[in-house]
């Protein structure tokens, strides 16, 4: 749900008309970013906050009928295909969107280019989004994913090696934050069938760190521009208080506000 940050940025983005051809998201970066890629303004925010007033769709009783604290089946089946349907064509029409999931086999992160079928795009999504410990794993083909920001939750040497040397950066914490280990003992028994899983997850407060620190050295070099909340969030990964959300819907929105016509500029656009 810190996501909603995100929504607000990109509305901004497309209320200013900069569009880019090259997308990469992880988890609800990547969830937000759908609604971007296929132009439809407005569409993450109601997802995330209009469609919490009416369906709650975040409670332990999706354990017991899902083994999700989400209501997953809702968000990537009867949601984006019925309820706020996304617009499909235009988001192929858009230009390259990666998702980045994590292999639970390999404990590596896979980046899926662009999926050509609504069906593969929601499967793949819902895999970006399975957050770890609270959401069972996605198989595609024969593979179990899990979170792509348990492997690469800023995948900007991703895009970088893809070609793009301009490049945005949206985060949702502030200036100076620095995660803490969150792998705790019951890892390894949460997740004995995937030892190279464990070992990444207990490690991956240290890859997030690096690429924070990765992301701020080119941003005080000027080779990449951030969006990012000024203060620590006040909302919390499962926040379920739309309130709240609005608040920081808007606060993204605002943030990206101020570098709107500074991006234009950056990127060439």
């Amino acid at each position: 749900m810190r996501g909603t940050f995100t929504s607000g940025a990109l509305d901004c983005l497309l209320d200013h008309k900069i569009y880019f051809p090259y997308v990469i998201g992880v988890s609800a970066g990547g969830s937000n970013g759908l609604s971007y890629a296929s132009r439809q303004r407005g569409r993450a925010r109601a997802c995330n906050i209009d469609e919490l007033r009416k369906r709650r769709y975040i409670g332990l009783r999706y354990l017991f009928t899902q083994r999700c604290i989400m209501d997953y089946d809702y968000l990537f089946g009867e949601l984006p295909r019925n309820v706020r349907p996304y617009d499909f064509a235009a988001y192929l029409a858009a230009g390259k969107f990666i998702l980045v999931a994590t292999n639970c086999l390999t404990g590596e992160p896979a980046y899926f280019d662009t999926p050509q079928t609504m069906d593969d795009l929601l499967s793949v999504c819902r895999a970006s989004c399975s957050i770890p410990y609270a959401s069972p794993a996605v198989r595609i083909g024969s593979v179990p994913y899990l979170d792509g920001g348990i492997s690469d939750a800023i995948p900007l040497r991703r895009a970088e090696s893809d070609g793009c040397d301009k490049n945005v950066v949206i985060l949702t914490r502030n200036a100076g934050y620095r995660k803490g280990n969150m792998a705790g003992p019951l890892t390894r028994i949460f997740y004995r069938r995937y030892p190279k899983l464990v070992e990444r997850l207990k490690k991956a407060h240290e890859d997030y760190n690096a690429s924070l620190e990765y992301v701020e050295n080119l941003e005080r070099q000027n080779k990449i521009i951030v969006i990012r909340p000024q203060e620590p969030l006040k909302v919390n990964r499962l926040e379920r208080d739309p309130t709240r959300l609005e608040d920081l819907y808007k606060q993204g929105y605002a943030e990206a506000e101020k570098l709107a016509e500074k991006i234009r500029g950056f990127c060439n656009l």
